[in-house]
């Protein structure tokens, strides 16, 4: 099956609709802000339609996240490489949120320009570090409208959880792309997913998060290491190592991390194993898995 390359773009939108507030930890991180976690931001409209000269035809914009929180706005576009074009799509997106936001006093109009910042899922030496966008007016006059580009290979899956940088997880697999597609080692692989595995579920009995968005993180974490393997032997591999098979379900992966949130409970009120073995078959989960529940909760 061909891969689809709106994959990325797809996770990176669909978790800006369903779970908005993942994306607070990641402004505050962004932004060097301190908006409270449980503050409900909003979600701006994006779509614009713009005059393509070179082809005179109409052409829909959309950026991928425009968000306010507490009146000030910011502008995320998520990048799986670097294409040429960066600039001046940030300069577009930023003007039609400036317009579509303008405050106008008798005949003077404010434009109030969104803080951005663009994350390269993807990058190699040729990444810009910066994107710089300079506007010059006909007095001579110039303003800087520039950016430190965030590079996701740069942020370790230490620093993901320990700064909630909730929607980068999903991408954090690409930097093992290469290894993936032509069949090397993916020992670290495997041992950064076991890793996010745990910390995302110890996160969800801890409930920093929800049933609903660990599981979503879970989906899309598989969803971007289908679209790598694209089928190869490596894929269900991959995949059962988030705690799963390909064929699960999202209800059956409801159902097993309910299972596991009452399991850890069990052993943190001093439940014996063996009690716990006969209560739940291995088909419902493994003696591996019980063990690294019985470990966690006693490490609590």
């Amino acid at each position: 099956m061909p891969k689809n390359n709106n994959d990325y773009d797809d996770i990176f939108k669909t978790l800006k609709y369903n779970h908005k507030r993942l994306f607070i930890s990641l402004i505050n991180k962004a932004f060097n802000k301190s908006y409270p976690l449980n503050i409900v931001p909003t979600i701006l409209p994006t779509d614009s339609y713009i005059e393509n000269p070179d082809t005179d035809k109409i052409e829909e914009r959309e950026s991928d996240l425009l968000m306010s929180i507490c009146g000030d706005t910011y502008l995320i576009e998520c990048q799986s490489y670097e294409d040429g074009t960066m600039a001046i799509r940030i300069a577009e997106y930023a003007f039609l949120s400036a317009r579509n936001n303008a405050v106008w006093e008798n005949g003077r109009v404010i434009l109030n320009m969104p803080a951005y910042v663009v994350v390269y899922i993807k990058s190699s030496e040729h990444t810009p570090l910066y994107t710089e966008i300079s506007l010059k007016f006909p007095n001579g006059e110039s303003v800087n409208y520039d950016c430190k580009n965030i590079l996701l290979k740069d942020i370790s899956k230490e620093d993901m959880i320990s700064d909630r940088l909730f929607p980068y997880i999903p991408f954090y697999i690409t930097r093992y792309e290469n290894e993936i597609c032509n069949k090397g080692n993916i020992d670290s692989a495997l041992s950064d997913l076991l890793y996010f595995r745990t910390e995302l579920t110890k996160l969800y009995q801890n409930n920093e998060l929800s049933p609903e968005e660990l599981l979503d993180i879970m989906n899309y974490i598989n969803r971007i290491i289908k679209h790598i393997a694209d089928g190869n032997e490596y894929e269900e591999r991959m995949v059962s190592i988030m705690g799963g098979t390909v064929e699960e379900t999202p209800s059956q992966k409801l159902k097993r991390l309910e299972d596991e949130k009452n399991i850890l409970s069990l052993f943190s009120n001093g439940a014996d194993f063996e009690l716990i073995r006969k209560s739940f078959s291995e088909k419902i989960i493994s003696n591996e898995r019980l063990l690294e529940l019985q470990k966690s909760a006693t490490q609590k």
